[in-house]
This record gives C-alpha cells, sequence and structure tokens, in this order.
C-alpha cells in the first residue's frame, strides 16, 4: 500500500511531492520532509488525484488562501461549478473547498478532481445528510461509506466534524448566536435525537484507516466556533479545541495528515490568543482559520471584516486562511464575489508574509514601487495583484495609449503630481538622486505565492474546461 507524505517523511523519504514543495516555496527539500514527519505542516494530495500540482500548509511556509464554492438546491449546474473553479484558481486559490448540497454532488465532486491543480477539499457530513434524508437519519455506517467513497475519488483533504462531543453542548447555552458551525449544528442534532456520543468521533480510528489508505489530510472541524464576537473565545469554543488536540494525536498515530481549523468571529485583541493557544494544544498542527471577522457590522463588506482578522491571524501563526466573500452572511457568491473575496485573502497572506518577514516576500511590493516611481504603467499592471483590475481602474479616465507614458494620473493630475514633483527636483540638482537599486524578482528567494502573478499552479495535464462563451480551452490556471 502506498504510503501517506507523514509516514514517508518520518522514514526520512523526501518524496516527489515534497521536492515540488521545496521548488515553489524555494525551501530545502529536506527541511520540508521534517515539517511533515513533525506534523507541523501538511502536504494533502490523495494519491488518486493525478492532476495535482502539490503545496504546503504549516507556519513556516508561506501563508495559503483557501476558496469555498459548491451549489446549493437552486444551482446544481456543473458547467457553473467548474468555472467557479477555474474562477477561483485564477485568482490566486491554493486550495478549493467543495461544500455543495445541491444535486449531481458524485459528478461534479469527480470532474473538480479532474480539473483542478490545487488540493479539493469536502465536507462528507453534508453528503451524509443528503442522503438519509434529516441529521438524525444519519448512521455510523453511511458515514464511513461516503468518506471512503470521496476519497477513493481522489479529495485531498475532508472536514471532519469529530470535536463537538456530547457534555459540549450545554456550554453553548448561553451563547447569542448558538452553533454556527453547519456540520456542528448537524452533529448536536443527531446527538440530542440519539442520546449517544458524537459518530464521527466514534468510528474515528475506522476514519483514520481510510485517511491513511489513500493519502487524505484531516481538516479537524471547530463546530463550535464563535458566530459573533460575543461568543469568541468562550468555554464551548475552548472544550472542543481540547477534542481537537486529543484527535490530532490519534490521527498522527495512524500516520495521517492534519491540519485543524478555527474561528470565526473574533475581536481583534483575542485573535492572536486563538492562535497561540491552537499551537500549544495540538502540538503545532497547522492551524486553518475562516477569518476572523473582527467586527459583526458590515454585512456586505464580511471580506474586508475577516482579512483584518485573517492577517492578524497569519502574522500571529495561521498556516491557511479560508476566505469570506461580500456575500457571507447574505448569499451564495458568485464569480466577482470569488474575485474579491480572494483579493482581500491574498492581500491578507501576503501582508501576513511581509510582516513575518519571510524570505524575499517584500521583493514584490518594491518592485511594484519602483514601477509606480518611474511611471511605468503597464509594469504597474503586470506587477499588481489583479492586473485586470489595476488597469480597469486607470483607463476609466485616461484609457489612451499616451497615458500610459504620462507622468501621472488622474487622482492628482500633471500639476499636483508629488512623484513628478520630487523628480523633477532631483533632476534640477535640489536633492540628491535615488538609490539606483532595482529589485529583480526572477533571482527574488520569495515563496512562489508571494511573487506576481497569481494563479499560477501547473496544469499542464488538465482536461479543457468550456470559457464563458462555451468554446473550449485549456484549464490553465492564471489564463485571461
Amino acid at each position: 500500500m502506498a504510503q501517506t507524505q507523514l509516514q514517508a517523511a518520518r522514514e526520512g523519504t523526501v518524496t516527489p511531492a515534497m521536492e515540488r514543495v521545496a521548488e515553489r516555496e524555494n525551501r530545502d527539500p529536506e527541511f520540508v520532509r521534517e515539517q511533515v514527519a513533525d506534523g507541523q505542516a501538511v502536504i494533502p494530495a490523495n494519491h488518486n488525484h493525478d492532476t495535482l500540482d502539490p503545496m504546503i500548509i504549516g507556519r513556516e511556509f508561506a501563508t495559503k488562501v483557501n476558496a469555498n464554492i459548491g451549489n446549493s438546491e437552486t444551482t446544481s449546474d456543473l458547467e457553473t461549478e467548474l468555472e467557479k473553479l477555474h474562477t477561483a484558481v485564477h485568482y490566486g486559490a491554493d486550495t478549493v473547498m467543495d461544500l455543495g448540497t445541491g444535486s449531481d454532488l458524485d459528478e461534479i465532486r469527480e470532474a473538480h478532481v479532474a480539473h483542478s491543480p490545487v488540493p479539493l477539499g469536502t465536507v462528507p457530513l453534508y453528503e451524509a445528510v443528503k442522503q438519509a434524508g434529516r441529521p438524525e437519519d444519519i448512521t455510523k455506517d453511511l458515514l464511513l461509506e461516503i468518506i471512503e467513497k470521496q476519497a477513493e475519488q481522489g479529495v485531498d483533504y475532508m472536514t471532519i466534524h469529530a470535536g463537538i462531543l456530547a457534555e459540549h453542548l450545554p456550554l453553548t447555552d448561553g451563547r447569542k448566536t448558538g452553533i454556527v458551525s453547519r456540520g456542528g449544528s448537524i452533529m448536536a442534532s443527531w446527538m440530542e435525537a440519539h442520546g449517544e456520543q458524537n459518530p464521527l468521533y466514534q468510528v474515528f480510528p475506522e476514519i483514520c484507516e481510510i485517511f491513511a489508505e489513500h493519502d487524505v489530510t484531516f481538516s479537524l472541524g471547530d463546530s463550535l466556533r464563535p458566530g459573533c464576537l460575543a461568543d469568541a473565545c468562550d468555554d464551548a469554543q475552548y472544550a472542543e479545541l481540547d477534542t481537537l488536540g486529543e484527535l490530532t494525536r490519534v490521527g498522527w498515530d495512524h500516520g495521517v495528515q492534519v491540519m485543524v481549523e478555527g474561528p470565526g468571529h473574533v475581536p481583534m485583541h483575542k485573535v492572536a490568543e486563538n492562535v497561540e493557544r491552537q499551537q500549544e494544544v495540538c502540538d503545532g498542527a497547522p492551524f486553518y482559520v475562516l477569518g476572523p471577522l473582527v467586527t459583526d457590522v458590515a454585512p456586505g463588506y464580511d471580506h474586508i471584516t475577516s482579512a483584518i482578522g485573517a492577517a492578524m491571524a497569519a502574522q500571529a501563526g495561521a498556516a491557511m486562511l479560508c476566505y469570506v466573500t461580500p456575500k457571507e452572511h447574505l448569499g451564495l457568491p458568485e464569480e466577482e464575489d470569488v474575485r474579491d473575496g480572494l483579493a482581500a485573502y491574498r492581500i491578507a497572506a501576503h501582508a501576513a508574509d511581509v510582516g513575518t518577514e519571510r524570505p524575499g516576500a517584500r521583493d514584490w511590493d518594491d518592485a511594484l514601487s519602483e514601477a509606480r516611481y518611474a511611471f511605468d504603467w503597464r509594469e504597474q499592471f503586470a506587477l499588481a495583484l489583479d492586473p485586470d483590475r489595476a488597469r480597469s481602474f486607470h483607463d476609466q479616465t485616461l484609457p489612451g495609449d499616451n497615458y500610459k507614458e504620462a507622468r501621472f494620473c488622474s487622482m492628482c493630475g500633471a500639476e499636483f503630481c508629488s512623484m513628478r514633483i520630487d523628480q523633477d527636483a532631483r533632476a534640477d540638482g535640489e536633492m540628491d538622486a535615488l538609490a539606483d537599486n532595482e529589485t529583480d524578482l526572477e533571482t527574488s528567494p520569495a515563496a512562489e505565492v508571494n511573487r506576481p502573478p497569481v494563479g499560477t499552479h501547473a496544469s499542464g495535464d488538465l482536461p479543457p474546461m468550456a470559457d464563458h462563451d462555451g468554446v473550449d480551452r485549456p484549464a490553465e490556471a492564471g489564463d485571461d
């Protein structure tokens, strides 16, 4: 039987996936192996995901970003779901989670595995509810059956809501928003109906065996994450975290890679506390956080409220950030929402990597600043996180090609442009010339995600995917 990345790492083997990760991160392959062997990093890479371009999640590596996609009962079109996948990868998602609850789940999931160069995550509990009809009708056998099927289909990591226990439920009674995790509410409903312990907790060793066979990575679900600031860091949240620490060690004992999910809604002054506590309780297993949202007052702008918390969490040691779109709490995100959410989170991740002084991370910033001062508009656009949007905003007021050579933009105009005034003064000898030390991104030690352009996962083996106009094209991440 093929080994998991964790088992191979423990035996001293540097796998091809580790070699690829080392290349993308500009790190020594042996360091990658050591981090995986110690459980401090994970490489989600199901043996059956043939089109995968491996990546790594861990606090010692560049901060990663996940995008959630998926259908619902009212949106169940395969082509639409594949377009969501393409949009997510195009705008820089390092992993994608399919949270679909609508129709044709198997067909969509298999298509995602076939078309995705990034790791694919799922929540098998959702399919269990759909098959059973009601949460209370779920059985342990059904859970294991669905988990095994999804593993065989090639899913790289799964959220397993095994940490919420019967004894935790009374701890939620004083909350403002109760249990806001979809998986958590399902498991709570099941336990209330049956008077038994969480079935996912009961069969956790069996799940480990399935995961070890296919090298599926655990993403231990935070079923009791806070859904508002008032509920952050309460007894319920931290009691479940203690259980997640226990399950982390059980997964490792089975040779399975583990990362741990985190909140949620957390005020700014408690964000670092959440990360530090998780790292201690879970022995350094990678922390994968949703946001966190640092205020509850901005529906429609929660990609911003959450990106603030996400940057703080990443600086404190969170390894992967789950994006939030402007539609959070309001509706199912569409393509533009995915774009805005990923932009906010790529900014948060990169800002945190600059803040933690990842090797070469700031080189991207320096290169763009140099292009800006030189009024090299085309280079500015090329270096931008979202080149199309940067170019579009500039061209709304100065669309002509001649303005690509102009020493001003429409904000200040030629007369009041500070950089033009500064340059002219230096040219006239009134001030010394600036240092001429142009940044070379080609030789930068930065990880791939901290260099432009975003969305550059290797995708040469992927099947064609229909473009917006229905014409087939290669599914190359990062194309237009």
